[in-house]
């Protein structure tokens, strides 16, 4: 791609994350694309190739499997309509809090390199002769580990709320230190995360938790007052608990087996990683209600779908996590009930291992008893007899030991003789 744009004329840069990467010895998974031509040029060079966005027009040019996204250079200074409204020219636009709403107004690299977040992000490697351009000092905050924003930060973060999220997930996935000035304005700036559309908080939500480093992106957006603001229930039921609590471990022990899978490249879920995050408040949803409905198994979903409608007004998260997600924690009871035969049903159902997994994890934090996640580790290996012996050694399911001694043996229903159709 980078040839075919330099024969056709035009500058091409391989840019961002892929080139600090590189220098970190770290293998990059995506790469960036920063040219001169403008969106509708790379298009008209390659048949594979989209536009997508309306606040920034990109170019995404499809190889198999890999989208490569191409940005066109953008200038570092546009004018601002008075009616904070979308012009005809793609000229910057922001809102009354400074918030980028648009911004297509094309420049050069110089300019570039300013409108982009953090120095080590600023990177461009041109291969005419394999070298990096670097006006912003990114190459030695990479080689040191620092996360500075360029420009001011206060308002960089109010252009567009967001790059909060993007130096949190940042810090935690490369292991930066977020530069003091860089963190300073974050608590102060938190609450316009609010404005962001939920829709796009699930995108950056699932990047900063499915990177490989999510409970120390946990931590961080704890300290910076961001969780709050993301997950408020979340965030209020972990207020009393103290560390080591089992909500916290619960948590902690949930985002730290999420990393291990991310970096084993086994397959991740949001459905998974949402039931941790919503649990601590789900349950104290629960126990509201609870006692008065004498623990009712109905009142735990019920706490289910309370807690994922306020957490939808500001995370977005889509039916297909939603719908598995209240499955999976409407089963957490029927783990208790071993006895009789339908006991055994559970193992049939379609989101028992996903239930059982959280099981697992709610007895590694404390919260449930061990020795009922072992029995139905052990349930699962035993042979299909062996499983019946098991159940029926702990005595009738919960609807026979009560009916069955006030009512004595079931009888058995009689047929209904059918009469003989009438003579015509």
């Amino acid at each position: 791609m980078l040839y075919r744009l330099r024969d056709a004329g035009f500058q091409a840069f391989l840019v961002g994350g892929a080139v600090r990467d590189l220098l970190l010895g770290l293998h990059p998974k995506d790469f960036d694309i920063a040219t001169n031509a403008h969106p509708d040029e790379v298009k008209g060079l390659f048949r594979n190739c989209r536009l997508i966005g309306r606040r920034f027009h990109l170019a995404h040019v499809r190889f198999g499997y890999e989208i490569i996204e191409v940005a066109t250079f953008r200038a570092a200074h546009t004018p601002i309509d008075e009616d904070n409204s979308v012009d005809e020219g793609g000229h910057r636009v922001l809102d009354e809090r400074g918030r980028i709403l648009r911004d297509n107004l094309y420049g050069t690299i110089e300019e570039d390199v300013w409108r982009r977040d953090f120095t080590a992000n600023a990177l461009y490697y041109n291969i005419e002769d394999f070298s990096v351009w670097d006006y912003v000092g990114g190459v030695e905050d990479a080689r040191q580990r620092i996360l500075r924003m360029i420009g001011d930060p206060e308002t960089r973060y109010r252009e567009d709320p967001v790059r909060m999220l993007r130096a949190v997930r940042f810090a935690a996935k490369l292991d930066f230190t977020i530069h003091a000035d860089t963190a300073a304005p974050i608590p102060k700036l938190a609450w316009m995360l609010d404005g962001v559309p939920p829709a796009r908080l699930f995108d950056e939500v699932n990047k900063v938790f499915l990177a490989g480093s999510a409970y120390a992106a946990f931590e961080l957006l704890e300290r910076l007052q961001l969780l709050e603001h993301l997950f408020p229930d979340l965030s209020s039921a972990l207020e009393d608990v103290p560390p080591g609590g089992s909500a916290r471990e619960l948590v902690r022990l949930g985002l730290q087996g999420t990393d291990e899978r991310v970096r084993a490249e086994k397959s991740v879920t949001p459905t998974f990683l949402f039931a941790v995050l919503m649990w601590p408040a789900i349950q104290r949803a629960y126990a509201k209600h609870a006692p008065a409905a004498d623990g009712d198994p109905q009142q735990l979903l019920a706490a289910c779908d309370l807690v994922t409608a306020r957490q939808q007004a500001r995370v977005a998260i889509p039916k297909r996590f939603t719908l598995p997600l209240r499955e999976l924690i409407g089963l957490q009871p029927r783990f208790e009930r071993r006895e009789g035969r339908r006991a055994l049903r559970l193992l049939n159902h379609p989101r028992f291992r996903a239930a059982y997994d959280f099981l697992l994890l709610r007895a590694a934090a404390g919260e449930a008893d061990a020795e009922l996640a072992q029995w139905w580790t052990d349930i699962q290996a035993a042979s299909a007899d062996e499983r019946v012996e098991r159940v029926e050694s702990l005595g009738p399911g919960p609807r026979t030991a009560a009916a069955g001694a006030a009512e004595g043996p079931r009888r058995r229903r009689r047929r209904r003789r059918r009469r003989p159709p009438a003579a015509s």
